[in-house]
């Protein structure tokens, strides 16, 4: 795929890298929501930090990054990184080590978060790229986002499948949410209407093994 006609590599992680540059995106990591859900009374198994962090490690290690930008709403809330138990602090740290690392701030963490190294923006450009978190309502070449947490559904012999994907019409991308306890949002839904020229949008759609481009004529809500 490319954006605003730079070449990059949608994997099927939901991780976005751009191998000229080294550069690795992900978006949408929600860091500790399980003990963010645990502090207001709604129980969910504790373990969505340590397959993020599994998830992360894995694609890290396939690409090898010189800089990692991590596209907002990293951590569910704004003290879920002073949360984060010394073990998985730990191999953050060790993930950060001996590269650049970027923060952008999200809707759910608006703050640096605390006692971890890196840099963080509320926007970032990148040559003729630009990273936020929420994508802009107004049409923005170049744009790589995250927030919405897009998913395709396509229906074959009667038959439904959705996945996480990333959507784009190469002028623009929505990145899907990385975190293990995110969800997503069908990308024909109202959400998205006029974010994209409807006659170039195509959802990169997230399989076991490799990513899937699928045309909007395509797709079901």
């Amino acid at each position: 795929m490319a954006v605003a006609g730079h070449p990059a590599i949608g994997d099927p992680s939901g991780a976005l890298y751009l191998e000229d540059d080294r550069v690795l995106i992900v978006s949408d990591l929600h860091f500790e929501k399980g003990s963010s859900f645990a502090r207001r009374g709604m129980m969910l198994p504790p373990y969505d930090t340590a397959s993020t962090l599994a998830a992360l490690a894995k694609v890290m290690a396939r690409y090898d990054p010189a800089c990692v930008i991590s596209l907002g709403d990293s951590f569910h809330d704004g003290k879920a990184a002073a949360r984060l138990p010394e073990v998985y602090a730990a191999q953050l740290a060790a993930l950060m080590a001996g590269r650049e690392w970027i923060w952008i701030t999200g809707n759910h963490d608006p703050e640096h978060p605390a006692d971890l190294p890196g840099e963080t923006f509320t926007e970032l450009a990148f040559g003729n790229l630009i990273f936020r978190h929420e994508p802009s309502k107004f049409a923005c070449r170049g744009e790589i986002a995250g927030h919405l947490h897009p998913a395709a559904k396509v229906v074959h012999r009667g038959q439904s499948v959705q996945r996480r994907c990333f959507v784009s019409d190469h002028s623009r991308l929505i990145m899907p949410a990385f975190g293990a306890y995110t969800g997503g949002m069908n990308i024909m839904s109202r959400a998205f209407h006029g974010l994209f020229d409807i006659h170039a949008l195509t959802a990169y759609m997230l399989g076991r093994a490799r990513v899937y481009a699928m045309a909007g004529k395509a797709l079901y809500l």
